[in-house]
């Protein structure tokens, strides 16, 4: 239950961006419901981390394409991408190297930056800043937030409802911490605020009369080096993959080009449905040609199928949502 929660949570968050705030939740507090509620290993080397690992990566990938589809600024998008991608490239080495200070190195501070630009969007016009605010803004978030949470995480390798019980003194500290951040923004901060263009908005607005298409071009070339950077990831989590990474980036990337050449030779996008048994089908073919292994474990196999399917379909949609605001000078229509 609690990972199928985790599975249809951040689909809200393309139309509900906010919504990126449950997924964090629930990533933070699965392991104390599982060691409640069941039996599970939640273990290092339990079967339960590698999931809950993937499943991180699973949400980032669903808010990064919601940028392309909600965000009116530019230069937030590409602040966003490198951020994202950045992290993708730290989680990967880290799952080959197995060196925790690479997550140090790497920190997601993608996720932060999201949470920071939809509750800015919540109240204001992306296009009233500029492309030096939203830098400064990522910049701020990397060095003040992500480095020591996840230093104190991965480096550390600190619990903090340990640290409050060994050391209450630290627990007031960061209520105190908390409380004097608080009180800078209510009179320092939000007395310089801009006026606001409209009251609060939480809801993405929905979908632009826009016709969909498949990716191609270097638009086909970042979908597949998407999907290829999630895969090796994943099938360095799940101890049921049986083959290599650069195996997994090849097989993920054929698949990718496949779903293009038959969506073109259809000219309409296959329904998601039709799509999940191709590529399942596509996912089997490949561990049949790539592995030795007589067994196929047919839930990672559907895992990653439904993983192609679902960002394919995302990435498909919501960058020609993004294209439709770019007029022919390149940049991202501004308003709205």
């Amino acid at each position: 239950m609690i990972v199928l929660v985790r599975l249809i949570v951040p689909l809200a968050i393309p139309r509900y961006p906010l919504a990126i705030i449950a997924a964090l939740v629930f990533d933070a507090i699965d392991n104390s419901l599982l060691a409640q509620f069941t039996n599970v290993d939640l273990g290092p080397d339990g079967p339960y981390q590698g999931f809950d690992k993937a499943l991180d990566i699973y949400y980032l990938a669903i808010a990064y394409t919601a940028t392309m589809r909600n965000w009116t600024s530019e230069a937030a998008i590409e602040v966003a991408r490198f951020l994202f991608y950045y992290r993708l490239v730290g989680v990967l080495a880290f799952e080959l190297l197995d060196e925790r200070a690479l997550l140090l190195i790497f920190p997601n501070t993608f996720e932060y930056f999201f949470i920071f630009v939809e509750v800015i969007r919540a109240r204001y016009d992306m296009v009233r800043w500029s492309a030096r605010f939203w830098i400064l803004a990522a910049a701020a978030i990397w060095v003040f937030v992500k480095l020591p949470q996840e230093y104190w995480i991965h480096v550390a390798q600190l619990d903090f409802t340990e640290a409050v019980a060994d050391h209450p003194w630290f627990g007031v500290l960061c209520v105190l911490g908390l409380l004097a951040l608080a009180g800078v923004f209510m009179f320092v901060v939000r007395p310089r605020l801009p006026a606001a263009d409209w009251n609060w908005r939480f809801a993405a607005g929905p979908l632009p009369a826009t016709e969909r298409r498949t990716a191609t071009g270097w638009q086909l070339l970042e979908k597949a080096v998407l999907l290829s950077l999630i895969s090796v990831i994943f099938g360095e989590i799940l101890p049921t993959v049986q083959i290599s990474a650069l195996e997994v980036a090849i097989g993920v990337a054929a698949i990718v080009c496949a779903n293009t050449a038959i969506t073109l030779w259809r000219a309409r996008s296959l329904r998601f449905g039709a799509g999940l048994v191709l590529n399942l089908g596509f996912v089997y073919l490949g561990s049949r040609l790539l592995s030795d292994s007589e067994d196929f474990p047919l839930g990672t196999g559907l895992f990653f199928a439904f993983l192609i399917t679902l960002l394919t379909a995302l990435y498909d949609e919501y960058r020609a949502v993004y294209d439709a605001k770019r007029p022919a000078g390149g940049r991202a229509a501004e308003g709205g």
